[in-house]
């Protein structure tokens, strides 16, 4: 089912859609780079006002969700059948990504609506409030299969990855699942804010710490850190390549496994930023740009040149997971060193992933059916967190690939005819 919903077609689809997105919008991320980059990194928007979450509390939680287990997972499986190549599609897939990124949030922040002390948008809302009545059943539409895609590409599917590294290690897998669960319905009591707080102290922190250990393993082979850069360019042709992979299939994974790494065109980031408390859809939208910037350009980079530069055999035509970079990251700090930390990052990282998409769910159970419903949404999505510790992957994954896809199609619709409209993007110099 993944081939056939999310294959090429699939991917063209988005990148034609970010194409015609950022062409509208003059290529917002050229112009709007250097102000993303210098709002995220300052701080600025550190503190909202009143009980909402701060702009910058925002892009955490966003970018929680989208920094997955998919920048580890996800980019080994790119190398073993994309090749190095895959690599410089993964650059691409970011750039008309920026562009697309920020006019959802945009959108989500336009068209939002405020709702008891905190602000609740989405693409639900911005297709309710921008496009009017006729469209409500695309609104719907998109807060059902959000609502869906929660429990299994936010939840169980993110689950599932971990369950694979976790197998080998002390802890049973219901005893790690049933942790998470306790551990998910504990964050989601706290509402946007409380799941901003939790987001904004351990996304950064996860994010660095997993950085430098990259980093230490690059540096380690700093001489094959030339070689490593020239095969990831001489792959986009599919010759000269150091390790293989045709131009095609560099191209295919590296498209795909960087827009479905940064969550671009899928309409669940800008879910987390339309609760911001913020007066400017341009200034939070900005944030947009740098969250795809971290995700795909620096993370899933940093990935992809540690097992680059540490001369691991990579099983080319066959998809490698995580074992590809344990034994990367073992080249240097020893087997059982690499293991505990891999095993902790993925579980980390699919923490955060998990948290922000409880958000992203109870929102679009709250358009559905109204606030009444999320207490019992909290506690379905805790109760999934601990089943996915005991159910098959590729069940899973069947589940997750279908919601999302609906998702997305259902998003994609609203943003390529939602930014012909208003201002967007008209605040940036």
């Amino acid at each position: 089912m993944t081939e056939w919903l999310w294959g090429a077609p699939t991917a063209a689809v988005i990148a034609l859609a970010a194409c015609f997105v950022s062409g509208r919008l003059r290529f917002v991320q050229v112009r709007g780079f250097r102000a993303a980059l210098r709002g995220c990194l300052s701080g600025s928007g550190k503190r909202g006002g009143g009980h909402g979450t701060s702009p910058l509390e925002a892009v955490c939680t966003a970018l929680a969700g989208t920094v997955g287990t998919g920048n580890i997972v996800g980019v080994a499986a790119a190398l073993s059948m994309g090749g190095p190549g895959a690599v410089f599609w993964m650059w691409v897939s970011a750039f008309l990504g920026m562009g697309l990124k920020y006019a959802e949030i945009w959108l989500a922040v336009r068209y939002r609506e405020k709702r008891g002390e905190e602000y609740a948008g989405g693409p639900m809302y911005a297709i309710k409030n921008g496009l009017g009545r006729g469209f409500l059943p695309l609104a719907y539409a998109f807060a059902l299969f959000g609502t869906l895609a929660s429990f299994g590409t936010g939840n169980m599917l993110q689950v599932s990855s971990v369950m694979t590294l976790a197998a080998r290690g002390p802890v049973p897998a219901p005893l790690l699942g049933a942790g998470l669960a306790a551990l998910v319905l504990l964050t989601c009591r706290g509402g946007a804010r409380g799941r901003g707080r939790t987001a904004s102290f351990l996304t950064p922190l996860m994010a660095a710490v997993y950085a430098l250990a990259c980093l230490g393993v690059i540096g380690a082979n700093i001489r094959r850190l030339p070689a490593a850069v020239l095969s990831i360019f001489q792959g986009v042709s599919g010759r000269g390549s150091l390790l293989g992979g045709t131009a095609g299939a560099a191209l295919s994974w590296g498209f795909r496994r960087g827009l479905f790494s940064n969550e671009a065109g899928l309409g669940s980031s800008p879910i987390a930023h339309a609760s911001a408390v913020t007066e400017s859809p341009d200034r939070q939208a900005l944030y947009g740009i740098f969250e795809v910037f971290a995700d795909t350009v620096i993370l899933c980079t940093l990935t992809a040149l540690t097992i680059l530069t540490a001369g691991v055999p990579i099983p080319l035509g066959a998809p490698a997971g995580a074992a590809l970079v344990s034994a990367a990251l073992s080249s240097v700090y020893g087997g059982a060193v690499s293991g505990a930390f891999l095993s902790v990052s993925l579980t980390l990282f699919a923490f955060s992933s998990i948290v922000s998409w409880s958000l992203y769910g109870e929102r679009c159970v709250e358009f559905l059916a109204g606030p009444s419903l999320c207490p019992v949404y909290r506690v379905s999505f805790a109760a999934a967190t601990f089943l996915a510790s005991m159910v098959s992957f590729p069940a899973v994954l069947a589940f997750s690939d279908a919601s999302a896809f609906f998702m997305m199609a259902s998003n994609l619709a609203a943003v390529c005819i939602l930014t012909g409209k208003g201002k967007c993007g008209g605040g940036i110099p």
